[in-house]
Order: C-alpha cells, then sequence, then structure tokens
C-alpha cells in the first residue's frame, strides 16, 4: 500500500492557484503549493507523520510565521526559509503582509527512511523540530524536487529517489555505515544542572539555547550530551515532566482537561492527550480510571 499522509489542518484565508501539484515516491509524499494570502490568513497543521516545509517563493513584504506549541516563533519571509515538522507536532502558521507563497511540503513515512538508511540513521534526530532554518545543499535539492512535480514529463523515479536520498542525509545528517561516534555524556553535575531546570520550568518554553548556557556547550552537543546521559533528548525529558505535573493537577484539581491543557501549554485537550499517551500508554482519562482502582 503507498504511503498517504494524514495532516490534520483547519485553515483560512489561502487559496490555491492553478491546483495542487505533486509527486509520490517510495515511502514519500511531495506536495507543491501555490496560494494567494488574504489579509488573515493562517492555520492550524498537525500530522502522524513528519514534514519538510521549504518556502520557494514569497510575493510581499512581510513573512509566514510558525509558532510550535511551547510558544517558538520563527519568521518566514525569503525564498528556501525551511521548517522541519516532527511527527505529532502541533503548530500555527499565520500570514502579514505576504500577497502569495509558493511552497514543497515533503511528507514522509518514518519506516521508509529506516529502510532507505538502515542503522545510520539516529532515529532521534526525527523527534527535533527545526522551526526555521536555512541550508544551501537542502535549497538546491529542494527546487529540483519541485520541478519534477511541476513538470509535465517527469524524469525516471530513480531520479527523484535520489534526489530524496540526498536531500533526507543532509537535512538529518546521515553519514557512512559504521561511521557514527559514541557520544560523551553529561557530567553528573551538568546532568543535575539541566534536570533541575528542566523540572523547574517544563510547562514553560525552554530552548536549547538554555540549557547550553547552563552548560557551556552548543546547542547541538547538549542535545548529543543528553541524550548519552539519559537515553531521551531534552525535549522528551521536558514532556516527561509535564506529564507529571497534569497527573498531579488531574488527581488534586477539579479543572477540566481543557483547562489543565491551557494551563500546561498544550495547544488543545487533543495535543495534551496526544503527548500524554505516547508518554504515559494510556489516555488521560483511561489513566485516571487505572489511578482510582489502585
Amino acid at each position: 500500500m503507498a504511503f498517504a499522509p494524514r495532516m490534520e489542518s483547519r485553515i483560512q484565508g489561502f487559496s490555491v492557484i492553478g491546483g495542487l501539484k505533486g509527486h509520490v515516491w517510495d515511502g514519500v509524499v511531495a506536495d507543491l503549493w501555490d496560494v494567494a494570502c488574504g489579509e488573515k490568513a493562517e492555520g492550524y497543521y498537525v500530522s502522524p507523520d513528519p514534514r519538510l516545509f521549504v518556502a520557494l517563493d514569497v510575493d510581499g513584504d512581510g513573512a509566514f510565521f510558525v509558532e510550535g506549541a511551547r510558544g517558538e516563533l520563527r519568521r518566514h519571509d525569503q525564498a528556501f526559509s525551511m521548517a522541519y515538522i516532527p511527527a505529532g507536532v502541533p503548530i500555527r502558521g499565520r500570514v502579514e503582509g505576504l500577497r502569495r507563497i509558493r511552497h514543497l511540503d515533503l511528507h514522509f513515512d518514518e519506516a521508509a527512511l529506516t529502510r532507505r538508511f538502515g542503522g545510520s540513521l539516529d532515529r532521534d534526530a526525527l523527534h527535533v523540530s527545526r522551526f526555521q532554518f536555512r541550508d544551501d545543499r537542502i535549497a538546491m535539492l529542494a527546487g529540483l524536487i519541485a520541478a519534477e512535480c511541476d513538470s509535465g514529463q517527469p524524469m525516471h523515479d530513480l531520479y527523484g529517489e535520489g534526489l530524496l536520498n540526498a536531500l533526507f542525509a543532509g537535512l538529518f545528517e546521515i553519514g557512512q555505515p559504521g561511521g557514527q561516534r559514541r557520544r560523551t555524556p553529561l557530567s553528573r553535575r551538568k546532568l543535575r544542572l539541566v534536570t533541575d531546570y528542566i523540572d523547574e520550568h517544563c510547562l514553560g518554553k525552554i530552548r536549547l539555547a538554555d540549557l547550553a548556557a547552563l552548560t557551556g556547550l552548543s546547542e547541538t552537543a547538549i542535545s548529543h550530551a543528553f541524550k548519552a546521559a539519559t537515553g531521551i533528548p531534552p525535549h522528551r525529558w521536558q514532556m516527561q515532566a509535564r506529564v507529571r505535573k497534569i497527573q498531579t493537577m488531574m488527581v488534586r484539581d477539579s479543572a477540566s482537561l481543557g483547562d489543565i491543557a491551557e494551563a500546561t501549554g498544550f495547544f488543545d485537550q487533543a495535543h495534551l492527550t496526544r503527548v500524554f499517551k505516547s508518554i504515559v500508554g494510556l489516555t488521560p482519562g483511561a489513566w485516571m480510571v487505572a489511578h482510582r482502582r489502585q
């Protein structure tokens, strides 16, 4: 069965120009959009699959803003500005001052990506949001993939597969098999500093830059060293700490789950439920039933 993305979206103020164009490869769906933007164009998006957004052309003096659930706000106002959104991560997008935006969306299946690269793929990298970045190599490859989507006579699928392999290798820094080096974990003292900070601020916005400042490491180094010490990335640790606080609130408070979601930094109740289940293994309602039986 062919891979089919299942993104949930609620949009207003956008109108597609000339119809949606695209192409399907093994485990990858490429959508090429050309949309006119109304004065208050905005949308909410969440998908069970990872995706890469690449702005190919923007018309106007404003920008397309991407906002994550933790309040991260990133501006896309130039061609080949990009965003990588992991599976299950909800975002809000809004337009200010743009008349038109042409962009490429790549939706891909994690299992298919693993088939492509095997053990060379660092699966933790799939769960790290990057709401705004630029990369000249990826930009060139994305432009060629967009041209395939727009072509009335596309090349052999092996051509597109090669472009995608190169793009994913660059996006996730996939090296040669067997070339991975063992990451040095954080020292016990620095790990305590970081985990105490995350636990204390888990309901708010925590940036890798904040954790890097605590330890004197770069953002990339703190991410790798934390994972080497704990087995999970910093964001996952934060979500676990946040869920523990939510469990306490559910037991002690009479607030609704929607109110708890708003108070704990989630977009809505559905977002809280997805994260809660991914960590606890049960929905909040099922967990409460099990907790009352104890």
